[in-house]
């Protein structure tokens, strides 16, 4: 069995890396060397990437990872904490099960449900401020970013106006090209600000999550930043890159575009194959055995990390045939963009609503949308821990 690195060029901005798929055809798990020389593996097959991700056998713990690209060296080799106790994603039971519990209740479809009207709201509010400025324009600031960034704050009690900065911060820690030091300055921003809001929660609480969790007096101020933290900037971060990366792929596949659009039974599953197409988790997760584990075949022994690649997995043809065709009417349901297993995305229902709501009213409102320049000049975040466009100049 061959060693490879982990390859990140992609010669056509929506495909995974030709190399990947090609790997994937060898099979669905591969010895793979990581940045630091350490051997572990690849796993590039559905069902080898959704049985590491529901084992319990595997660590989600970052003292115990390997980084996979070069820049991330300096970070894991100086050990850059990931913020703070409460910042579950990167947490084993049964520390992950208390923190994720108490936040459950947040997230269910009925409490999304009485959020859809809102998220509307905003919706329309964005695509009112697009047409008084006419284009072109980038869709990123005016609707990608402020829609779900909008809706989170509200949800969590964040003052929107207070945005800008924690959204630079949150670049930085998603460019793969960061530092440890400017990693530590952007953790401490995000931190120092989370604690003072924090305290002006505690004396003047209102209808929010993070003053919900104030007031149960379950966790305390390190806990509550980092549960915060976690909410904030993944629920930035992600359903923006979908709304850009989509929208981009929609512009690009004009009789998906006008599926999307026209039918609006096709909405809710078009966003389930826009999420499986593009999966926008484009490097890792990482796991790391807890004990020698045999996954298809193949023996992983106690030590040794696992990367799945996601972006192949959600195009194994076991598991999806002609995944490498975007179909707004495929079943597209089942598909890892979420992960799987106990650190499935606890917000995957608020991104679901965001993208049903916001993709067709884009499309309905703007019937004449199209970018503003070529499709090789859309700048891609190849550059960054989550994939999408940095820009989408358009026009109509």
């Amino acid at each position: 069995m061959s060693h490879v690195s982990m390859p990140t060029l992609r010669r056509q901005p929506l495909d995974p890396p030709e190399e990947v798929l090609r790997l994937q055809e060898e099979g669905p798990i591969h010895r793979m060397t990581f940045a630091d020389g350490h051997l572990g593996w690849l796993v590039t097959g559905y069902s080898a990437a959704r049985a590491v991700l529901a084992s319990p056998h595997f660590s989600n713990r970052p003292e115990t990872m390997h980084p996979i690209v070069p820049s991330r060296l300096e970070i894991a080799r100086r050990g850059v904490p990931p913020v703070t106790r409460g910042f579950f994603l990167r947490m084993d039971p049964p520390d992950h099960t208390r923190y994720r519990k108490l936040l459950t209740g947040q997230f269910t479809v009925r409490r999304i449900k009485m959020l859809e009207p809102r998220i509307a709201e905003i919706t329309a509010a964005c695509l009112d401020e697009m047409e008084a400025a006419g284009g072109p324009l980038d869709l990123v600031e005016a609707f990608a970013l402020p829609i779900p960034s909008l809706v989170i704050c509200e949800l969590l009690g964040v003052p929107y106006e207070d945005r800008a900065q924690f959204q630079v911060d949150s670049k930085i820690l998603f460019n793969l090209e960061t530092g440890a030091d400017e990693a530590l300055a952007a953790i401490g921003r995000i931190s120092a600000y989370l604690h003072g809001l924090i305290q002006h929660k505690r004396e003047t609480p209102s209808d929010d999550l993070l003053s919900g969790l104030i007031e149960g007096g379950e966790l305390d101020d390190e806990e509550l930043i980092g549960v915060s933290f976690l909410l904030l900037v993944a629920g930035h971060e992600t359903t923006a890159n979908m709304l850009g990366l989509g929208t981009y792929a929609l512009l690009t596949n004009p009789d998906q575009l006008a599926a999307m659009r026209d039918d609006p039974s096709v909405a809710e599953n078009g966003v389930e194959e826009l999420l499986r197409y593009l999966t926008i988790i484009h490097l890792g997760p990482l796991r790391t055995a807890l004990e020698d584990v045999e996954i298809e075949g193949a023996l992983i022994k106690a030590g040794e990390t696992v990367a799945m690649h996601l972006p192949v997995a959600n195009r194994d043809p076991e598991r999806f045939p002609d995944g490498d065709r975007l179909d707004v009417t495929r079943p597209a349901g089942g598909h890892l963009s979420f992960g799987h297993g106990i650190h499935q995305c606890l917000g995957q229902q608020l991104a679901r609503a965001e993208m049903r709501i916001a993709y067709p009213a884009l499309l309905r409102r703007l019937p004449g949308l199209r970018l503003a320049v070529s499709p090789e000049e859309v700048p891609m975040r190849s550059d960054m821990s989550i994939y999408g466009v940095h820009r989408l100049p358009v026009t109509w």
